[in-house]
């Protein structure tokens, strides 16, 4: 190990004689190889037709629009990603069923939620209004 300054004046150490060896090769099987890969499509899928709602549709990003759309019974189809928190995420489902309206978890967290909706910014749960061009609302039913 050496002992080594920062341009800020902190210092690190550097571990050169670290030597890492990779984990033994564990073999998969196909059946966990077909559902790593349709989950990863129909991942890619809910990305594209969210692209085009946030092109063509109308839609509300943030819990707060969120549960106004659903007290207004304006929106058609709710995603909350997958780590938002738990008892918002319980508030929003049970608005949601009050006003008969879908909601589907997206797999990734709020940073990839963002990204899918083309934003530099994360988003916890969206309330789809209008879809526009995209089919999203009859592919992806609602888990309630």
């Amino acid at each position: 190990t050496k002992l080594r300054s920062t341009p800020f004046g902190r210092r690190c150490f550097l571990l050169s004689s670290l030597s890492i060896s990779s984990p033994p090769h564990r073999s998969k099987t196909k059946r966990t190889m077909v559902t790593a890969k349709k989950t990863k499509k129909s991942h890619e899928g809910i990305n594209s037709r969210l692209a085009l709602v946030m092109k063509s549709g109308k839609y509300t990003l943030g819990y707060k629009s969120v549960l106004k759309s659903l007290r207004g019974s304006k929106g058609k189809l709710i995603l909350i990603s997958s780590n938002c928190p738990p008892l918002r995420r319980s508030e929003i489902e049970y608005y949601a069923m009050l006003a008969k309206v879908g909601v589907h978890h997206y797999n990734g967290n709020n940073v990839d939620l963002g990204t899918a909706c083309g934003k530099y910014f994360r988003v916890s749960c969206l309330s789809i209004v209008d879809p526009g061009d995209s089919d999203i609302i009859k592919s992806i039913p609602g888990d309630q």
